[in-house]
């Protein structure tokens, strides 16, 4: 860790936007992860874009954060900066039937407030536990929908720290990828355009989806969500269940028994514990279907 750097984004965020050595357990939905030397802290897009071109110049590692799913973060931690942008940048506004949300606002959010504004089409993200930011950069979907079916533009920093604006039609958006994936662009907004609806339908349709992710999800532990990558013609959970997994463990890592494609935390499990869990499956379901699941949750840090 370096003070020099430390005071430079202390600079641009003041003192108490700027957290040394922060154990990232406390930041991920795993609840797992060593300390990051850098957990910074903007609430503007400005600020995003100046810590960015911090850390080119300083050839700092960067990591972009929003609320921690989707994620396992090694247990020694990160050497670099981590930049949340969560709580401290989620302003949803409306502008007719488009909703323009900061990277930060929670899908669960962005869909309510749709739902208030009896606007249709955005009920599918509604339990999906991820941030608009990270919505736009894995194109995240549920239930047959998905972000591209209604996303507008992005606003994005570029790698260089510079601030863009990117319609929707030139973000390449596929399975769980884009354009803002495949650049490295942070996003720091999203715009999206819904269709006018009936209230009433648009709240039932949203406790219907509510009532299946609770049925079918293991949410009573920690998870980084659906661990695997849907393989093309096949379900990842099904083929872990049929492989005889169902309640496999290593340590306090555990495929769940509830969701075969979920591995959850049930107690104080490593990051550690829970990569050579992954692996394991990866191994067994290929020498038994010969299909390579591929990892959905990403990793930070030294594995």
């Amino acid at each position: 860790m370096n003070r020099e750097i430390a005071e430079r984004f202390c600079n641009i965020l003041g003192k108490d936007r700027v957290l040394l050595k922060e154990p990232m357990k406390s930041h991920t939905t795993f609840r797992i992860g060593g300390p990051a030397d850098y957990y910074l802290l903007p609430q503007m897009q400005e600020q995003v874009a100046e810590l960015v071109q911090v850390c080119q110049r300083e050839q700092l590692p960067y990591f972009i954060l929003g609320n921690g799913s989707n994620l396992l973060v090694s247990d020694k931690g990160f050497r670099g900066a981590v930049i949340q942008i969560f709580k401290n940048m989620s302003e949803i506004t409306a502008e007719g039937i488009c909703l323009r949300a900061q990277a930060g606002a929670l899908l669960s959010l962005v869909s309510h407030r749709a739902m208030e504004l009896g606007l249709t089409g955005f009920e599918f993200a509604g339990g999906i536990p991820g941030t608009m930011g990270g919505a736009a950069v894995m194109n995240a979907g549920a239930y047959g929908g998905e972000l591209k079916d209604v996303l507008e533009e992005v606003t994005v920093v570029t790698p260089e720290g510079e601030l863009r604006v990117i319609p929707a039609s030139e973000l390449a958006m596929g399975y769980r990828t884009s354009l803002v994936k495949q650049k490295g662009y942070i996003v720091v907004e999203a715009l999206i355009r819904l269709q006018p609806g009936d209230k009433d339908a648009i709240r039932e349709r949203m406790k219907e989806l509510s009532r299946l992710r609770i049925s079918k999800q293991p949410l009573e532990y920690p998870s980084a969500g659906s661990t695997f990558k849907r393989p093309e013609g096949y379900f990842a959970g099904k083929l872990i269940m049929d492989a005889g997994l169902r309640g496999y463990r290593v340590g306090d890592a555990q495929v769940s028994e509830k969701h075969c494609g979920f591995v959850i935390n049930t107690g104080q499990a490593s990051a550690e514990e829970v990569r050579q869990l992954m692996e394991d499956v990866i191994e067994r379901v290929q020498s038994q279907f010969g299909v390579t699941l591929e990892p959905e949750v990403r990793f930070l840090g030294e594995f």
